[in-house]
């Protein structure tokens, strides 16, 4: 699979790196800049964002969520939501099932 376990450029200020997916389950690292947004968009896709570094604000549908460092957060399936870095922050993704989207 291409950009397994490879940083790229997700958005401006936000990178991401893809780990090994198992069958029904993966994760993704993501690292942002200050100030660096995640566009607003939905996904069917359950997902857990856990905080390894930083402060974050997510708009879980309409709703502002702040995240820091070891907390964590639970997105629901087709949630609109969007995140911006209040400082340099670090996520780790968990999705279920796989992001086909991302994975191809």
């Amino acid at each position: 699979m291409m950009g397994i376990n490879q940083w790229e450029q997700a958005e401006p200020g936000v990178k991401r790196k893809i780990h090994s997916p198992g069958n029904e389950v993966m994760m993704m690292e993501v690292v942002f800049e200050e100030g660096a947004e995640g566009s607003s968009h939905s996904h069917p896709h359950e997902q857990l964002t856990y905080c390894l570094e930083g402060k974050l604000a997510f708009q879980i549908d309409g709703k502002e969520v702040l995240l820091e460092q070891g907390q964590s957060v639970h997105i629901p399936s087709n949630a609109v939501h969007g995140v911006k870095a209040l400082m340099p922050s670090r996520l780790l993704d968990v999705f279920t099932p796989l992001r086909e989207d991302l994975l191809n």
